[in-house]
């Protein structure tokens, strides 16, 4: 196998071992889909799930990797760029076998049988002894209605908030057990079996699956869904994001956070830009991904230096999916995504140019999702039909998100039945 496919195979293990997700070969699409936007959160840099199935083998592809996408996918691993991960992980060819030397006379010796034997004896008590003892009596079976796992979070609304687990795994075959806040396996903690209660916090609004794990086995898991009190401004940043109060990001009646305001939290906007995020996780009412009209007009408004592509998201979160509507400068539509609560499309794989804008104004949008079908509206013209694959889901919240920044002018979502609307 050639050193290139070598390494990459190499890497696909780190990203097994990275993320907790185990097997790549049992990944699903939704999994490369999160799996990108993780990488794009912490690197900054885009891999569209299209490409990361190309790698992994997913999608026929007959050409190998560019440097930028191998560079991207090693940082997010923790390493400066291919060339230093290539060089930790360096295959070796077999050797050539060395002509062998000749034997040398051995002088026989009268008692040499009998001591070999008796070395041999030990050696294999020994291995006995050794084999015995490393024999493990085979674990009880898991059953989940063993185990009990429930949480209450410590305020009703609002970020961060923390969230008080209480569980029953004192019939666990091991030690320890974990509780994993989400689908993200690094928010997963290990806990005694013996304990009862575990404490977490969430630093970012949504609908979560909350996880008991035994053996690697989820035995249980619960809704738990972690509320904004309204609209939430946030900067990104790791390991703990920064909030805003939502009179810092209101102006002539818009929702928008200037880069003055960013920077006077000592954010730097280069050379790499933040992402700065907008978001309203609350209870609208019975109003679903299958039966809605949403509308709002957003600008984007920072593009300097690395931020030339005004990457931005709209999003409609939903219990156990989500809607995403991408918008971008004209030239940087191929690192786009769409993902409309079970159907996907890439900007690599499909044209997308439509969901390149003028960010000069603020470019309305408008989504209408009825009867299985969604049409999509950018600057007030038809751009995308979704007819097919879409699941219905309970709607739960709103973000908007801005490399560097950007501008919300207003939000109504609807259903004739449930209104909301928002002028800020």
């Amino acid at each position: 196998m050639p050193a290139q496919e070598l390494l990459i195979t190499e890497l696909i293990k780190q990203y097994e071992t990275f993320t907790g997700w185990g097997d790549s070969n049992s990944w699903k699409n939704q999994d490369f889909i999160n799996l990108s936007e993780k990488i794009r959160e912490k690197t900054g840099a885009s891999i569209s799930h299209v490409t990361l199935k190309r790698i992994w083998g997913k999608v026929k592809y007959d050409s190998l990797p560019n440097t930028y996408t191998m560079d991207t996918l090693v940082q997010f691993l923790g390493y400066e760029n291919f060339r230093a991960f290539s060089t930790q992980f360096v295959p070796v060819n077999k050797p050539a076998e060395s002509p062998k030397p000749k034997p040398r006379p051995v002088k026989k010796h009268s008692r040499s049988m009998p001591y070999a034997l008796g070395v041999l004896t030990l050696v294999g008590i020994l291995l006995v002894v050794i084999m015995a003892s490393r024999t493990e009596h085979p674990k009880p079976p898991i059953v989940p209605k063993d185990y009990a796992f429930s949480s209450k979070k410590v305020i009703t609304s609002g970020l961060p908030n923390s969230v008080v687990f209480d569980f029953d795994a004192t019939k666990a075959p091991y030690d320890s057990v974990a509780i994993q806040q989400s689908w993200d396996r690094h928010l997963r903690v290990n806990v005694s079996k013996n304990d009862h209660q575990h404490t977490s916090i969430y630093y970012f609004p949504d609908f979560y699956y909350a996880k008991l794990i035994v053996g690697g086995k989820i035995v249980k898991q619960h809704e738990l869904m972690v509320e904004s009190n309204g609209w939430l401004p946030i900067v990104e940043k790791q390991p703990v994001p920064v909030y805003y109060e939502k009179k810092d990001a209101m102006a002539d009646g818009k929702l928008s956070l200037s880069p003055e305001k960013i920077k006077g939290r000592n954010i730097a906007m280069q050379p790499t830009p933040p992402y700065v995020v907008y978001t309203n996780v609350t209870d609208f009412g019975e109003i679903y991904s299958d039966d809605f009209t949403f509308e709002t007009a957003v600008k984007n408004n920072y593009n300097e230096g690395a931020a030339a592509c005004r990457l931005s998201t709209v999003y409609i979160l939903c219990k156990g999916t989500a809607i995403w509507i991408p918008l971008s400068t004209k030239g940087c539509v191929s690192d786009l995504d769409m993902y409309f609560a079970g159907y996907e499309v890439s900007g690599k794989k499909h044209d997308l140019s439509a969901f390149g804008v003028d960010f000069g104004k603020y470019i309305p949008l408008k989504i209408v999702s009825h009867s299985g079908k969604a049409q999509i509206f950018i600057d007030n013209k038809p751009v995308y039909t979704v007819d097919k694959g879409i699941s219905r889901a309970k709607i739960i919240g709103i973000v908007f998100r801005f490399q560097g920044t950007g501008s919300v002018d207003y939000v109504r979502l609807t259903n004739g039945k449930v209104n909301y609307d928002d002028e800020f």
